[in-house]
């Protein structure tokens, strides 16, 4: 398939520096055939390409440096431009160990007008989730995480239990609330991907729950601190201020 300008600009910001294939034209091979899908809009992915580059890539790129990046980081994204929808859940994105990240729902985002909290929800916060998994999958976190919610996980009945419940149970999100790693994976994305304010929020609701949210969060940041020098504080800064600069980037020029 002959390349355009997109695909040119691919390889210079993604392939090159990070060893990334980002497929933005849908293909079966790549795609989950249970699904109803259809590809991703092109003036969509390339507005989410700019997006994905300055929000996620370069807040760990800018915290951490790119040889870190380069060596964690999926190496395919694959572009999907409907929602994944399963017995009425909504499948907002997958990651097939630690080397594809799908992103669905690819159509919904307006380049004209850029939804941070929508774009948190629908591909960030599955970003960091994703790559909280890498990592733990490369160098696991302590067994003192495990023995914190010990006996309160409840697998696939999350899908019955509220947010806002699940924070009562001690986890951030119901879907915290399903295993272990997941726990682990959604205080990483959630904790990044809102500032302080939200958080502190989420505690107050939660009341009895914060205290077991609080005794992982602090076993998280340690080990993000000290297994790969990651100051998730400093991390959701430079997130929250990169996606504030989302709303001042031009997003259909390849520039």
């Amino acid at each position: 398939m002959e390349h355009n300008g997109f695909d040119e600009w691919l390889l210079a910001n993604y392939t090159y520096p990070y060893n990334v294939d980002f497929k933005y034209r849908m293909q079966d091979i790549e795609s989950d055939h249970k699904y109803n899908l259809v590809p991703a809009d092109y003036d969509k992915s390339v507005a989410l390409a700019k997006i994905i580059k300055h929000v996620w890539m370069e807040a760990y790129t800018e915290l951490a440096g790119p040889a870190f990046l380069r060596s964690y980081v999926p190496k395919t994204f694959h572009l999907i431009g409907s929602p994944a929808y399963d017995n009425g859940k909504i499948t907002l994105g997958t990651a097939e160990g630690g080397l594809k990240v799908t992103l669905y729902n690819i159509n919904a985002l307006n380049p004209n007008s850029v939804d941070v909290e929508m774009m948190n929800r629908w591909y960030f916060s599955t970003m960091h989730h994703e790559f909280s998994h890498i990592l733990h999958q490369t160098i696991e976190f302590p067994q003192d995480f495990y023995a914190v919610s010990s006996g309160k996980y409840i697998g696939n009945g999350w899908v019955n239990v509220s947010d806002e419940a699940a924070l009562g149970m001690g986890f951030i999100t119901a879907y915290g609330g399903s295993e272990v790693h997941e726990d682990f994976a959604e205080l990483v994305a959630n904790y990044v991907t809102h500032d302080a304010a939200w958080w502190q929020q989420q505690l107050k609701i939660a009341d009895e729950g914060a205290t077991f949210i609080n005794q992982k969060m602090e076993i998280v940041r340690n080990y993000m601190n000290e297994v790969w020098n990651i100051d998730l504080d400093k991390l959701r800064d430079i997130v929250q201020r990169r996606s504030e600069q989302v709303k001042y980037i031009d997003l259909t020029e390849l520039n």
